[in-house]
């Protein structure tokens, strides 16, 4: 009867944990959590005497013209902020590689190159990055404001990747190392056959939500006018004054673009689970 008794209140537990960590009630609790928001929101406006004028958004998402529709320019802006992401993560993971293996080599200077890069990238605000990049090595290297927001939020974020395949590579059992060691294979041979395949298991679930932070930081851009979808949110406010509509479009563009990424992430780690 004892042990029964000490064991009840952990079954229960495990019980609420089990039904809380099912898909429903996340669902069920997402729901909730963007239904409140959105009323907070109508409450707001509703105080303001705000007039709602939704029936104009669809122009700005897609466009009707003589020759059919066409990407309005939320749509413009959304392609410019994934193309921007894109390029910028593609950098990222260039330089954070370069970072890591800096990281765990040998070279005393290759370390210590490495370590005052993160020491520098890390404590210096991205706003503050983006000025440095933009209005000093802008220029002085003449890069226009594209370049600008790709180097910066590649450096950026090169420093976070970098953390995070160091630890995907620290990951793999070293008993990996000692045997691709003992048939003669190169140290270089050894990272790209045995190590970082093994390691992309590891990296996959951090990267996702590194590349989700990468979409949601180039917002910033905006500051400096690069075109992309909050750039085109705040002029189209500018001449419509639809604040709320607005915000509200671009806030699920973006949500909708970083559920699907997470969504399409999921798949490759069960698939990455399944062959392993």
């Amino acid at each position: 009867m004892p042990d029964t008794a000490r064991t009840m209140p952990l079954v229960r537990r495990l019980r609420w944990r089990r039904l809380f960590g099912t898909r429903a009630v996340s669902v069920l609790i997402y729901v909730l959590v963007m239904w409140l928001i959105v009323r907070a929101a109508l409450q707001g406006a509703a105080a303001m005497g705000y007039n709602w004028q939704w029936y104009r958004i669809p122009d700005y998402v897609l466009e009707r013209t003589d020759a059919g529709f066409q990407p309005g320019e939320l749509l413009v802006g959304l392609g410019a902020t994934l193309l921007l992401s894109a390029s910028a993560f593609a950098l990222a993971l260039t330089m954070g590689l370069v970072v890591a293996l800096l990281r765990l080599s040998d070279l005393v200077i290759g370390r210590a190159t490495a370590r005052v890069f993160l020491e520098i990238v890390r404590n210096v605000p991205l706003l503050v990055l983006l000025y440095v990049f933009y209005y000093v090595m802008g220029p002085i290297f003449g890069l226009n404001r594209y370049l600008a927001s790709i180097l910066c939020l590649g450096v950026y974020h090169a420093a976070l990747v970098s953390e995070i395949i160091r630890a995907g590579i620290n990951s793999v059992a070293r008993g990996q190392w000692e045997a691709a060691t003992s048939i003669g294979m190169t140290r270089t041979q050894i990272y790209r056959f045995v190590i970082l395949p093994q390691s992309v298991r590891f990296m996959l679930p951090p990267l996702t939500g590194e590349a989700v932070n990468m979409i949601k930081s180039s917002a910033i851009v905006s500051v400096i006018a690069v075109a992309e979808l909050t750039t085109a949110g705040r002029n189209i406010i500018s001449d419509t004054y639809l604040s709320f509509e607005i915000w509200f479009t671009v806030a699920a563009l973006y949500l909708a673009v970083t559920l699907c990424l997470s969504m399409l992430v999921a798949r490759l780690e069960d698939r990455f689970v399944l062959g392993s």
